[in-house]
């Protein structure tokens, strides 16, 4: 942005371009150019604010299930993904993404699937068409228990 201009003649700029295709002819071209920014504010911060693992029945136990409630600030995310990866975030097991739809304010529950009991590095991304911000975790999975 600019400020306002001490010039009293506030008239846009005209530059010439002088363009000497064939070393004998020369075009001058003149005109106004203009441009305009759009500033997007987009996803400033994701928090994972409560981790919480969903009571099943023995039947029901061959995955241990967790909701992870996440909020953000900025602009409302369209989409979640969330990476599954050993404890020291280095080696991914598993990524799954989806859609969302959040309306009003930024709180949204996403509820995961663990095959087996350990300790896992959790990054959860939520993105839009500008932006994208994370927010990590490290979770302990024991047969239908988190902490």
């Amino acid at each position: 942005t600019t400020g306002p201009s001490s010039n009293p003649d506030s008239s846009p700029t005209v530059e010439s371009v002088e363009d000497n295709p064939d070393g004998g002819c020369h075009i001058y071209r003149n005109g106004y150019y203009e441009s305009s920014i759009a500033v997007v504010e987009g996803i400033l911060e994701v928090n994972i604010i409560q981790m919480t693992s969903i009571q099943m029945t023995e039947s029901q136990a061959e995955n241990s299930l967790v909701d992870f409630v996440v909020t953000c600030q900025g602009s409302l995310p369209t989409d979640v993904c969330t990476v599954v990866s050993d404890p020291t975030c280095q080696v991914s097991k598993s990524v799954v993404c989806d859609p969302i739809a959040v309306t009003d304010e930024c709180l949204l529950t996403i509820r995961r699937a663990f095959e087996e009991p350990g300790t896992y590095c959790i990054n959860i991304t939520l993105g839009d068409d500008t932006s994208q911000a994370l927010a990590s975790a490290l979770i302990s999975v024991n047969g239908g228990e988190s902490t």
